[in-house]
């Protein structure tokens, strides 16, 4: 009984903080209370015209739904930038006798992560993220490309939201 009292005045504890999740999330909301996500830019060769958008969009709805933080364009107390730099079709896992079994679809994005509330937490320069998708060559690229982007995009909103708002 004693365990499961200390364990719930923890859990309060963690609660009442207002800069702790279970999450793993460390933001300081009595601190940073906005964000922005500037409209990403695309530099990759080939890459899906709406990309750039979407990526932006997902990040922006990734923070949205995970933190407190509210949407702000003007003074936001953190903000991010990006480029789409890849998006590339390679072919693997080549098979014996065959020109390859498996095509992948790669995506890679350099965000800024600029804190104006503790600049140490800043990103110095941009960092790259990716994530790749694994389609058959039986398959056309635009026959798997809205669930390639949709699954690049999730992961990579992931690791992007875990790079800046955790202290792991």
């Amino acid at each position: 009984m004693r365990q499961l009292l200390l364990g719930l005045a923890a859990l309060a504890i963690f609660s009442a903080s207002g800069c702790y999740s279970f999450k793993g999330i460390s933001i300081d909301y009595s601190q940073v209370k906005t964000y922005f996500v500037d409209q990403f830019d695309i530099t990759a060769l080939n890459a899906e015209p709406t990309i750039a958008i979407r990526l932006t969009e997902d990040l922006k709805e990734k923070i949205r739904t995970e933190s407190r933080l509210t949407l702000e364009e003007i003074d936001p107390d953190i903000s991010f930038e990006g480029t789409v730099t890849r998006y590339t079709v390679t072919s693997e896992a080549p098979q014996p006798g065959e020109v390859t079994s498996i095509n992948r679809l790669t995506i890679e994005v350099a965000v800024q992560y600029i804190n104006n509330v503790n600049e140490e937490k800043s990103w110095e320069r941009k960092r790259p993220f990716s994530f790749f998708f694994d389609f058959g060559t039986s398959q056309a690229l635009a026959d798997v490309e809205e669930e390639a982007i949709s699954t690049i995009s999730q992961q990579m909103m992931e690791d992007i939201f875990n790079a800046a708002f955790t202290d792991w």
